[in-house]
């Protein structure tokens, strides 16, 4: 079942040398549970997709629905009411409030989202992301392995119907950023959440069940590699 649909979505900025194209007549459909890879050279537009599939931005022509409702027909406070229900969000900088705990970072959405039992259900996932034991650490007092934990902690304390990480190994060293991507893969099939994955790294697209490129504005499904 479609849980995110891309209808003809154009995303353009006017500038004083002409119109810049950064996305061209995309169309897209994420299914639930399913893991899909967005990759393509720098600046081709990965990032804008994502933006746009979250609802983070609307597209100038085409629109983006999410479980069949039309984004573009939300206000932004409807689109953020409708983000912190249904989406989670890992970036490459971890972006943890400093000043919080790891146990209060992840605590943090559900907290205010007036959901129950926040501390248990921060305290289980630490847990599940192998942080039983750095609870009360400040992000400072953490490896970067270890904050990007927290961050997929936090991301999935609302159990979202959509995850999407952005380079979520970028600032990793490889050893750190296969563990990564194996706990990111380990919760998708735990909790059916649809993985959209922006990244650069073939071998992290490769574990998807699905990969798009995206090259002059225009996304090209790839075949999926068979070993």
């Amino acid at each position: 079942m479609a849980v995110i649909q891309a209808h003809s979505i154009h995303r353009y900025v006017d500038t004083p040398e002409g119109r810049l194209t950064i996305l061209d007549d995309i169309n897209l459909t994420i299914d639930a549970g399913e893991t899909l890879a967005i990759v393509g050279a720098s600046g081709s537009g990965k990032s804008t997709l994502l933006a746009l599939l979250a609802g983070l931005d609307l597209p100038n022509r085409g629109h983006v629905s999410i479980d069949g409702v039309n984004l573009s027909h939300l206000s932004e406070e409807q689109r953020a009411v409708l983000r912190g229900e249904q989406v989670g969000f890992v970036f490459q900088s971890f972006l943890l409030v400093h000043s919080l705990t790891a146990l209060e970072n992840v605590m943090l959405p559900a907290e205010l989202a007036g959901a129950e039992a926040a501390e248990a259900q921060a305290k289980e996932l630490l847990t599940q992301v192998g942080l039983a034991d750095r609870i009360h650490h400040y992000p400072n007092q953490l490896s970067g392995g270890e904050q990007q934990r927290v961050a997929i902690a936090r991301a999935f304390i609302g159990r979202p119907q959509l995850l999407f990480a952005d380079e979520p190994t970028g600032n990793l060293d490889r050893a750190t950023g296969k563990k990564i991507e194996q706990l990111l893969f380990d919760l998708n099939r735990a909790y059916g959440t649809s993985l959209i994955i922006v990244t650069h790294d073939q071998q992290l697209a490769a574990q998807c069940g699905r990969t798009v490129n995206i090259d002059h504005g225009r996304v090209q499904e790839l075949a999926k590699y068979e070993a």
